[in-house]
């Protein structure tokens, strides 16, 4: 019964935050604070399913701007739990065929997002330098998902290098964001405890960075911290539980 209720909350939510977010872009189509607006709403959703989310920040991510924000994607959660992470002026990176998508899709184009071809490697090219030069000539910074499709509980995912092109071609530093595991989560369950998302001290490559090894290294840093997040949230579940029998 729990489940059902939530899926209409969300259902309802959804409809109404895309009809009133498609009339505000009718007035400010393209602006630079669209996403993180209609992030903020999104997030709100984090307590219809019972979670609470925690944001850590690395003090210099504030100074990194514009940069390329790299995240772990897990699945359909992450679009309402990893919005509170977001900050002023920037965008996501997210595939053409989301514009398919009735009204949400031409919400996600006029919010400000950038869409990419994965299935033309000329045209996902020049996408890619069109987020370069909206970087740099914007100051916005860029979301990006770098395993390219969603986990689903299978660990972190080897990344491909186009966040990391972008990055350096833009001369942007990259911000690894690791949201905890959010495998807990049940729609019948009223609480779904805590997930933690931090966001990690920017890391700086320049002309002269070897791409493939860089890609390589921010992926072990954030596989690291990921089994660091979880584990300590496995811990205070334990300690919870043998408080609750106490």
């Amino acid at each position: 019964m729990i489940a059902v209720v939530r899926l209409l909350l969300v259902l309802c939510f959804i409809v109404l935050s895309t009809l009133i977010g498609l009339v505000i872009c009718l007035f400010r189509p393209f602006h630079a604070n669209n996403v993180v607006l209609f992030g903020r709403w999104y997030a709100w959703c984090g307590r219809i399913f019972g979670v609470e989310v925690e944001i850590r920040r690395h003090p210099a991510v504030a100074e990194a701007h514009p940069c390329v924000y790299v995240a772990n994607h897990q699945n359909n959660y992450d679009l309402f739990l990893m919005p509170n992470a977001l900050l002023h002026r920037t965008v996501t990176i997210g595939k053409k065929s989301l514009r398919l998508i009735p009204f949400f899709g031409q919400l996600y184009w006029l919010s400000g997002n950038i869409l990419l071809d994965r299935d033309n490697r000329s045209r996902a090219v020049g996408t890619m330098q069109g987020a370069v030069d909206r970087i740099r000539n914007e100051q916005l910074s860029v979301w990006m998902f770098p395993e390219g499709t969603r986990s689903y509980g299978r660990g972190l995912l080897p990344f491909k290098t186009g966040a990391f092109h972008i990055a350096q071609q833009a001369g942007v530093p990259v911000v690894p964001v690791c949201m905890s595991s959010t495998a807990h989560i049940k729609l019948n369950r009223w609480r779904n405890g805590k997930v933690i998302i931090a966001m990690l001290e920017p890391v700086v490559l320049d002309e002269s960075t070897n791409i493939r090894p860089f890609t390589r290294q921010v992926h072990q840093l954030m596989a690291d911290t990921l089994a660091e997040l979880d584990s300590e949230l496995a811990s205070d579940y334990t300690a919870q539980s043998l408080t609750a029998r106490n």
